[in-house]
């Protein structure tokens, strides 16, 4: 495939699996501050649906990532790049945070209380942390 298109497709798919996980993380720690008078069975239903689109489009998206960066690297011969090294063990982290948000939103839909709530409290701000540092990387190359 032209190194061009599976850059496109690579940045669409990061594009589209930073804003699931977003939409998660901050879904996710707005369960403390829903209504008292939302009924269980409502808000049961509305974790249902976010948790269906994550499955559907959002960890799609990520796998696509890898695969498609994965192809990128080898196409551009950057594998022992350091910059590339850095990059992929941030991913690294983005992918366990996205487990860590997925696996809270089961429990939310499963009306049981997330484990690491406090970690997913602060999941959107590390998740834009980490993507302006690979950013960085990846259009700078620094090292």
């Amino acid at each position: 495939m032209d190194y061009l298109w599976l850059k496109a497709i690579h940045v669409a798919a990061a594009i589209i699996w930073i804003g699931g996980m977003l939409t998660v993380a901050i879904t996710t720690t707005a369960v403390n501050v829903m209504p008292v008078d939302v009924s269980e069975a409502r808000r049961g239903a509305f974790f249902a649906r976010i948790r269906r689109w994550d499955r559907r489009v959002t960890t799609p998206a990520m796998l696509m990532v890898w695969a498609f960066g994965l192809a990128l690297a080898v196409t551009g011969q950057w594998l022992s790049q350091p910059w590339l090294i850095v990059k992929i063990a941030l991913v690294i982290v983005l992918s366990g945070i996205h487990g860590m948000l997925s696996g809270g939103l089961r429990r939310l839909t499963l009306e049981q209380q997330p484990r690491g709530i406090a970690a997913i409290r602060f999941a959107a701000v590390g998740i834009i942390c980490i993507v302006i540092v690979v950013v960085g990387l990846v259009v700078i190359k620094p090292f």
